[in-house]
């Protein structure tokens, strides 16, 4: 199993009211230039937060809502602290409860 960690909020704030593109085609280009692989994916209707461990989590964010996920603890403080207004958190995956980390219930069209 891996550690996951995630910022999470509504689809609206992460996609519309926060500049997220350009804060993560910055980082993909600062990991680029150091030849590091990405660790970071944006999931829109993430399916980790359907686990039973993640109840109040959910509970808590407005639907529909979207992750950032990543494997990098450190980039995901520093998100948290760059967009204020995420629920911030880790898990444990793949799981009983959390079989694919970077799954989405959105459908796919």
């Amino acid at each position: 199993m891996t550690t996951h960690y995630y910022v999470l909020a509504s689809q609206r704030f992460l996609l519309e009211e926060e500049p997220l593109e350009e804060v993560l085609r910055e980082r993909i280009r600062d990991y680029q230039e150091k030849n590091k692989e990405i660790d970071f994916w944006l999931v829109k209707q993430p399916a980790f937060i359907e686990a039973p461990e993640l109840t109040e989590v959910k509970a808590k964010c407005p639907q529909p809502s979207a992750a950032i996920i990543s494997t990098n603890s450190q980039f995901i403080t520093w998100l948290k602290l760059r967009l204020e207004y995420v629920a911030q958190g880790e898990f444990e995956a793949p799981s009983a409860t959390i079989p694919e980390p970077l799954a989405s219930l959105e459908p796919v069209s």
